[in-house]
C-alpha cells in the first residue's frame, strides 16, 4: 500500500510566486494579508488568500476569514493535497461597494500523486466591514 505524502507544497516564500495566481511575489500579495498586515479589499481577494493559505498551511488565517457563524471550531487540513493553481471563473458583487458577494472558482490540486480540482461558488459578506467566507452556495 502506497504511503501517503505528508509534504503538501514545495516551500513558499516571501519571494515565491504567489499560489493565488496574481502576478506578485507571496510577500507582496496573499502573505500580507494572512500576516495582518493587509486586508482583502474584495470577495476576490479574499477568495485568491484563502486558497493561498491552504496552499502554505495557514489554518488560523482560515478559521480568522470565516463567518462566526458557519466557522468550525479546528480545522486539520489533509497532508496529502498540494494545491497547483487557481481559476476564478465567474464574480458577483463583492467589490468595495458591496456588502456580499459570490466567486465561483476552480482549484487544482494533486491528491496523493493524482491531479484534481474543486469547483465551488463560495458566498462572502461583510463581517465587523471585513470581508468573509460564508459557505458554498448550494
Amino acid at each position: 500500500m502506497p504511503t501517503r505524502s505528508t509534504r503538501r507544497q514545495p516551500a513558499i516564500t516571501a519571494a515565491s510566486p504567489c499560489p493565488c495566481g496574481l502576478d506578485a511575489t507571496y510577500g507582496e500579495c496573499c502573505g500580507a494579508l494572512h500576516a495582518g498586515r493587509a486586508t482583502a479589499p474584495t470577495a476576490e481577494r479574499l477568495m485568491r488568500s484563502r486558497y493561498s493559505a491552504f496552499a502554505v498551511d495557514d489554518t488560523a488565517y482560515l478559521l480568522r476569514t470565516w463567518h462566526s457563524t458557519t466557522r468550525p471550531p479546528r480545522l486539520a487540513l489533509d497532508p496529502g493535497i498540494r494545491w497547483t493553481g487557481l481559476e476564478i471563473l465567474a464574480t458577483a458583487g463583492g467589490s468595495a461597494f458591496h456588502t456580499e458577494g459570490t466567486v465561483e472558482f476552480r482549484a487544482h490540486c494533486v491528491i496523493d500523486g493524482e491531479a484534481d480540482d474543486q469547483h465551488e461558488l463560495s458566498r462572502f459578506v461583510r463581517e465587523d466591514g471585513e470581508w468573509v467566507y460564508v459557505d458554498a452556495a448550494a
